[in-house]
Parts: C-alpha cells; structure tokens; sequence
C-alpha cells in the first residue's frame, strides 16, 4: 500500500478512504473543496475539516486489491 500526494490536478471523491497524516489514520472522505483548501472527513464517528495537504490517497496494486475481493459463498450449497 502506498499513499500518494494530492496534486492539483488531483482530486479525492466522497466515499472514498484517504489517509489523514496528522492523525496518522485512514479515514473517510466526506466531501472536498479545491477553492476553501478543505477536505471534510469522518473518523472515529466524528466529522472534520482538515487542509487538503494533510491528507494522502490510498493506492493499492494488483494483487492488494485482489485480495480485498470477498467473493461470499451460500451456507447450505456451498456454491
């Protein structure tokens, strides 16, 4: 797992999970602001507003993000 700078060409997305330096933590992306330099995040239950360069995104390779892939199995079938 790496964490990447966000440029300004880049841009993180609602929903998505980002890493938040300053609490050293992964966190979920609520909402993003280029103009204010703000990016509004929940962690711990609790919704914060932070400067967009103390946040990094998440960037997984192939086979880490293969593994996050559950495929879920019936009980009783086992299909």
């Amino acid at each position: 797992m790496d964490f990447l700078e966000i440029t300004e060409e880049g841009k993180a997305s609602p929903g998505e999970y980002i890493y938040h330096t300053p609490t050293r933590q992964i966190v979920l992306c609520g909402s993003f602001n280029r103009k204010n330099d703000q990016i509004r995040a929940l962690a711990r239950g609790k919704l914060f507003a932070d400067k967009i360069k103390n946040f990094k995104k998440i960037k997984l390779n192939k086979k880490e993000r293969r593994d996050r892939i559950v495929t879920k199995r019936c009980g009783s079938c086992g299909k």
